[in-house]
């Protein structure tokens, strides 16, 4: 497991409203930290949805296709290809 990390952000303005609206006894969260971890919860989730569905959408193609389009692969190649395509 790696080592915790620190960060520190400077918000003003809008940013910084927003923010405060939503920490604290009004907000949904008790402090900035948590509101942050919570955010980055939540673009790790959204990545991992969009990496299955471009996954589940390669697969269904695949099964539409007739038998004789059928190329052997293995385990190696398929992952470097999907991971090729996934690779920002």
């Amino acid at each position: 497991m790696s080592k915790p990390m620190t960060l520190n952000v400077r918000v003003s303005g809008p940013l910084g409203d927003f923010v405060a609206a939503n920490v604290g006894a009004d907000g949904a969260y008790e402090n900035v930290s948590e509101y942050v971890r919570d955010l980055i919860r939540r673009d790790m989730a959204q990545r991992e949805a969009e990496t299955f569905a471009r996954l589940k959408a390669e697969l269904a193609r695949a099964f539409r296709q007739g038998d004789e389009t059928f190329v052997s692969v293995d385990a190696d190649d398929f992952l470097d290809r999907v991971r090729s395509r996934s690779a920002p």
